[in-house]
């Protein structure tokens, strides 16, 4: 039982997720602290003088009544500067690897792979083949 546990534990992919769940949280405190010191003033100053932001007040003197779209356009630009981190330093690179790890196996990554009619196709000649019948259109 504790057998198991070590060749999951020693896993490549579990290793691998673990250093992105840590390099995840650190790079997500970086875009946060980004947000909240450059992001964040720079949109609160597009509110007025009596308003702490770019937002709406529902009930004039009641701050629990304030509508704050600067908190939601600070998530949407947070949530793009990861994916756009994520993107171009992780997932295009992993593209570009396992493209040339495939034409060092001599795969055409440019190929396009069969669609599943096509699949169908070949497998009912194949065993019309093994049967003896001719090849259908």
């Amino acid at each position: 039982m504790l057998q198991g546990f070590k060749d999951f534990i020693m896993r490549g992919n579990v290793i691998d997720l673990a250093v992105g769940v840590v390099i995840g949280a650190a790079f997500t405190a970086v875009v946060t602290a980004f947000s909240d010191n450059i992001i964040n003033p720079l949109i609160a100053s597009l509110g007025g003088a009596d308003i702490p932001g770019f937002g709406v007040r529902i009930v004039p003197g009641n701050e629990a009544t304030f509508v704050n779209f600067g908190a939601l356009l600070t998530a949407v630009i947070n949530f793009l500067l990861i994916a756009a981190v994520v993107y171009f330093f992780i997932v295009a690179p992993m593209n570009k690897l396992d493209e040339a790890q495939k034409r060092r196996k001599g795969i055409d990554p440019e190929a396009e792979d069969p669609t599943e009619q096509e699949l169908l196709s070949e497998i009912r000649d194949l065993l019309a083949a093994q049967n003896g019948q001719p090849k259908q259109l």
